[in-house]
């Protein structure tokens, strides 16, 4: 889930829209055979939804220069991209999140617990070179699916990440 605080793809703005990603894949990511299923925010204009749905697959991306074009890449299924109302709330120093997509996805992102006491583990992922990210911190998430969407989600406690995103043609602006 995405919340584009301040963008643009040529001279389209994107500022104050979310989008959603759903992806599945039977074995690791590198094998293929994955599919994907782009969410956008249902008040973004027909010039928003194609511009989103072009850099959501990859598509105005260097070759293997994000993990859009990535994932993408190894998703040998796209489902018919959904507009829907997306609500998001989210703290990414705090490590927490929730997010709705009526019919399509719950989530709730917090920080891992500890099972020795009541604190919070403060994990992060630093990648200086990497292609999605350069700092992310990590914690625990659930993810469901709904009837409206074409992949089936049913994680407790699985992996999740929060981090911010700066990214153009080139992949991520790094600095």
């Amino acid at each position: 889930m995405l919340r584009i605080e301040r963008g643009h793809f040529a001279e389209t703005r994107l500022d104050g829209l979310l989008v959603a990603l759903l992806y599945a894949w039977p074995g690791p990511i590198f094998e293929g055979r994955g599919e994907l299923q782009a969410v956008i925010d249902e008040r973004a204009d027909a010039d928003q939804r194609a511009a989103l749905e072009r850099v959501l697959h990859g598509g105005e991306t260097a070759e293997a220069a994000t993990h859009w074009w990535v994932f993408r890449a190894m998703s040998d299924v796209v489902h018919p991209t959904l507009y829907r109302p997306i609500e998001l709330e989210l703290d990414i120093d705090a490590r927490r999140a929730r997010a709705t997509i009526p019919g399509v996805l719950t989530g709730e992102g917090r920080p891992i617990m500890p099972p020795h006491s009541d604190g919070e583990h403060r994990v992060r992922i630093q990648i200086p070179g990497g292609i999605e990210f350069e700092t992310a911190e990590i914690g625990s998430a659930t993810s469901r699916s709904g009837t409206d969407s074409a992949i089936s989600l049913d994680l407790t406690d699985s992996y999740g990440q929060f981090n911010r995103l700066h990214h153009n043609g080139e992949g991520v602006v790094h600095g």
